[in-house]
């Protein structure tokens, strides 16, 4: 079962009795409903009361509702507000724009604006190159989504993925110094994506495409980089492909294994099991095994979709059959990147001793960790509230970084090994250990090391131009 946290935490205005034992009866009743008691604040003395406002932790939003409805049973106690936490931090969104310069004279007025912009403008329009240096563009990333795969809700539009992509810019902000702009797309037709973002894009050093559906993520972040000089990068395939690999090396390292030596069983062949898959065949990996909700890809299957025939093409090398949980047998790791139920605790017990297990489904894993305690070797997950946490914050900010930094025409598959592996890096080897295999998104040393890494790779390439950083 999850356990509490903030994200479903409500703070209860409550009006209690002031007798003693009043409170001990709310905080009983809370434990009692399997809550946590996060903070107290006394807001009021009134004759006879006291007015306290308590933020409990829950373990989704119905769980929020017993709490309440346990704590308002309490004798001598009313419940007068509840305020959800979350969507108290949503109010009036999260992100806003603020001027870097001030405007308290006719002479900035007239060098920001008219006529004095205007000299500015002719040089860029003389030497395009001028724009990185001269507006916001070599510091700025467009976040791109036509809302048909967020998150683990699925399809539920545009409108409704805007407060995720704010999240996605404040962390591009506050890891990384990015200014980045959410556009939530009002079509799912792919070639109107792609003429979009391509007439937008002037305005950007770099592209992020997000939640967007496979098949139609291939498409539209294929034709995008072939068509536009600035990198483009769909984070849900590369950014999680990214972060699966470094933390995979790391575990290996704990495991004692070689990575061309285990078997990897992937469950979930959607834009981020493909990307993850073809990250660590990139590696060195030799024994990847795809899985669908119908079990195995292997090249005898009949049903697959154009992607899931390539991917069995090149994976899956004794061409073994059968559902997840059977392929799982003698697998060294397992990656969920599907659903809850794409795989059992049945079949992690038939895998190899000191199984690396990463149960990446949000919010619900494929497998809670609480049943992998004690079967598995090392275990990681998509939530922040166990360790391991996989999140493609530890890579997307890095390597826009780095790519913005060098002017990136291209974000390429060795810029992403070097990623992979500078942030595998930041966890020292002394460090290494079963519940730490992959570092904290408040790590502060992650975002320059994978920048740091990724301006190389591209320079080497021919990607990018050498900066004092490389």
């Amino acid at each position: 079962m999850p356990q509490p946290s903030a994200s479903f935490s409500a703070t209860l205005r409550v009006r209690l009795q002031d007798r003693p034992g009043a409170f001990a009866a709310v905080a009983q009743a809370i434990g009692g409903c399997g809550g946590s008691l996060d903070a107290i604040d006394l807001v009021r003395v009134l004759p006879g009361h006291k007015l306290r406002d308590i933020t409990v932790l829950a373990t989704d939003a119905e769980h929020v509702e017993r709490i309440t409805e346990a704590v308002a049973a309490v004798p001598g106690v009313t419940v007068e507000r509840v305020s959800d936490r979350t969507f108290l931090l949503h109010l009036g969104g999260k992100i806003e724009v603020r001027s870097r310069v001030a405007i308290k004279t006719r002479d900035d007025l007239s060098m920001v604006y008219t006529p004095g912009v205007g000299r500015v403008t002719q040089a860029i329009a003389r030497d395009s190159e001028a724009a990185w240096t001269l507006t916001s563009k070599g510091n700025s990333v467009a976040i791109v989504t036509d809302g048909s795969a967020v998150l683990g809700l699925g399809n539920t539009g545009p409108l409704s993925a805007l407060p995720v992509m704010e999240g996605k810019a404040v962390l591009f902000r506050e890891l990384a110094g990015i200014n980045a702009w959410p556009l939530c797309l009002a079509t799912t037709d792919p070639e109107r994506i792609v003429q979009v973002v391509a007439a937008i894009a002037p305005s950007f050093g770099g592209i992020n495409l997000e939640d967007i559906a496979a098949p139609r993520c291939f498409t539209v972040e294929q034709r995008l980089r072939e068509l536009l000089p600035i990198p483009v990068f769909h984070d849900d395939q590369h950014g999680t492909a990214t972060v699966v690999l470094a933390a995979l090396l790391n575990a290996l390292r704990v495991a004692g294994k070689r990575l061309e030596d285990v078997r990897i069983v992937i469950a979930g062949v959607g834009a981020a099991g493909t990307a993850t898959a073809r990250m660590l065949r990139a590696a060195g990996a030799r024994q990847i095994i795809g899985c669908d909700p119908h079990g195995a890809l292997h090249r005898g299957r009949t049903d697959l979709d154009e992607a899931g025939r390539a991917l069995a093409e090149w994976t899956n090398p004794d061409q073994l059959t059968g559902a997840t949980d059977a392929v799982l047998r003698g697998a060294d790791v397992f990656v969920g990147l599907s659903a809850p139920g794409a795989a059992s605790i049945a079949g992690v017990r038939t895998m190899q001793p000191g199984s690396i297990v990463f149960v990446l489904a949000n919010p619900v894993p494929e497998i809670w960790p609480e049943e992998l305690e004690g079967v598995a070797g090392i275990i990681a997950t998509g939530g922040s509230d166990y360790p391991n946490q996989i999140n493609n914050a530890l890579a997307f900010p890095g390597v826009f970084r780095g790519a913005l930094d060098c002017r990136a025409t291209a974000i390429s598959e060795g810029m992403q090994l070097a990623a992979a592996r500078a942030l595998a890096g930041t966890v020292p080897e002394a460090e290494l250990a079963v519940d730490l295999v992959v570092p904290s998104i408040f790590n502060r040393e992650v975002v320059g090391a994978v920048s740091r890494a990724v301006i190389e790779a591209a320079v080497a390439e021919g990607l990018g131009r050498a900066t004092e950083a490389s």
